[in-house]
């Protein structure tokens, strides 16, 4: 559970100050339901008065309590203010108690006597307290180590491979140098765009419907997308050469996505509110480069092992099928979907970032048949997003934003329109489809129940899935981690299935 309390220097506040007589006092009638019992300490109001320059405010949470405040307000007494620790000793306790100062200032370490067991206590739980964020912050970089050394395994192996799966010679590393080479610029990059971002105060507006526990990430800077997605998309075409007029198509569209989450990022800035651009028109501007690359593609000379356009590879025994005509609504679909999948699942830290290198990284093999300098260009933006997670694990210290979620889902969507890789997309961005279906079937039941019943009701706690989880107790580094594992499976095997099909 939360509950508010007042921080009291001892070294301005002598304990003997306090009164002797009634000194403790049990909790308010109303609060006994509760699992955990509250125990206070009543300080006159006339001693709180003269040290009131010292008091600092801070929280509490209680692991179990999914945020809920354990208590509605201050104390109505007047004259006195009370001094309260939070603990949970039911039945389903595991006995530890936490108090996290929201202003991170240490509990002052004086000399106290031993039977002073306000002071000891409230130290001890405020160290706790610190070594569970450093605990949490310690993690967030062994999930981001575990993705690296995974994703540079299967780069090593696929380079080792790759004659076998090309049928011609390649170079050395021809997947890894440009994922290495995008991840070492867009880290150290980073660290000069994120001081900066911070000073000019572009700060993500954090939902107030959202979880209690993402208010602690206000000030957070926002628009990562903004400086690893265009070294992302440099690096793939200075490696590619600027004559590929494949990577060249991808590259624009990926900068058309990014302008459009640019766009909608400002306006959300300019209003101070979440919400930038409506949905209608965002899905129209999406849909429009859709329609565009569409009919680039038609007219442009993309190399093709086939001989023709059009073509959505399949594994047997379906095999290859020509859409014709409705190509261009298969295409527009898959840069909407993809656009807003990776664009829902930018809640959390690390989250959308490390579940679309593995896809990208998953394409990359699959179109390496089809177009060997496609893969270059998922290779490098997967090495980009590698490099801003460096940047954005889990404590985040900036958000890719609208500009850089909405550039990932369009660059997903355009390597496989130029190559027909539909279907092997959909498989390793399952994490995505997962997002994106969680928003509607929450929407589509709320407003059925609606109708029936005339109150409306959801079927998650809320959507999109990972804020679901994140209500039901799980921590922000444990839901990445599960989408991770989830995410190098479906990537693996979207991989085979893009080279069964090729």
């Amino acid at each position: 559970m939360r509950s508010h309390s007042f921080h009291l220097k001892s070294s301005h506040l002598p304990l003997l100050e306090l009164p002797r007589r009634s000194s403790r006092s049990l909790c308010p009638p109303q609060l006994r339901r509760f699992r955990g019992a509250s125990y206070g300490l009543q300080i006159p109001g006339s001693v709180v008065q003269r040290h009131r320059r010292h008091l600092q405010q801070s929280q509490a949470f209680d692991d179990g309590s999914f945020d809920i405040p354990s208590l509605d307000g201050w104390s109505d007494n007047e004259g006195t203010s009370s001094y309260m620790i939070s603990s949970s000793d039911g039945e389903d306790s595991d006995g530890e108690v936490l108090i996290n100062p929201v202003s991170d200032v240490e509990l002052p370490r004086v000399k106290v006597s031993t039977n002073d067991a306000l002071t000891m206590t409230a130290h001890r739980f405020a160290m706790i307290g610190r070594r569970r964020k450093r605990h949490r912050i310690k993690y967030g970089a062994f999930i981001n180590m575990g993705l690296i050394v995974f994703l540079t395994i299967c780069l090593l192996l696929i380079d080792w491979c790759a004659w076998r799966i090309v049928r011609l010679p390649l170079e050395p590393f021809y997947l890894t140098r440009p994922f290495f080479i995008s991840a070492i610029i867009v880290s150290c990059v980073g660290y000069v765009c994120v001081p900066l971002l911070h000073g000019l105060q572009i700060y993500q507006i954090i939902r107030k419907e959202g979880p209690c526990r993402h208010s602690l990430k206000k000030r957070t800077p926002t628009m990562g997308g903004l400086f690893f997605v265009p070294i992302g998309v440099a690096v793939a075409q200075y490696i590619a050469g600027f004559s590929c007029i494949e990577v060249t198509g991808v590259a624009a569209v990926t900068l058309a996505y990014a302008a459009i989450g640019l766009f909608d990022d400002t306006l959300s800035l300019y209003k101070n509110h979440n919400y930038g651009l409506s949905s209608w028109l965002r899905i129209l501007l999406e849909v429009a480069v859709g329609i565009l690359f569409s009919l680039w593609l038609d007219c442009a000379s993309i190399s093709s092992p086939y001989g023709m356009k059009e073509l959505v590879l399949l594994p047997s025994p379906v095999g290859i099928i020509c859409l014709g005509k409705f190509y261009m609504l298969l295409t527009s679909f898959c840069f909407v979907s993809m656009g807003n999948g990776v664009n829902l699942t930018d809640g959390l830290d690390g989250l959308a970032g490390g579940t679309a290198a593995l896809a990208f990284i998953a394409m990359s093999i699959a179109v390496l048949p089809i177009c060997a300098d496609l893969a270059i260009f998922g290779a490098s933006m997967a090495g980009a997003c590698v490099g801003f997670l460096l940047h954005n694990r889990y404590r985040a210290s900036i958000f890719m934003g609208d500009t850089g979620s909405l550039a990932l889902g369009g660059a997903l969507a355009a390597m496989a329109s130029c190559t027909g890789m539909f279907f092997p997309l959909f498989i390793s961005s399952g994490v995505f489809v997962l997002e994106a279906l969680s928003v509607i079937l929450q929407v589509l039941y709320f407003r059925a129940t609606k109708r029936l019943w005339g109150l409306g009701r959801r079927f998650f706690r809320m959507a999109p899935f990972h804020h679901h989880l994140e209500l039901c107790g799980l921590k922000e580094p444990i839901i990445v981690a599960g989408a991770y594992v989830v995410s190098a499976f479906l990537s693996l095997f979207a991989a085979y299935v893009g080279l069964i099909s090729a």
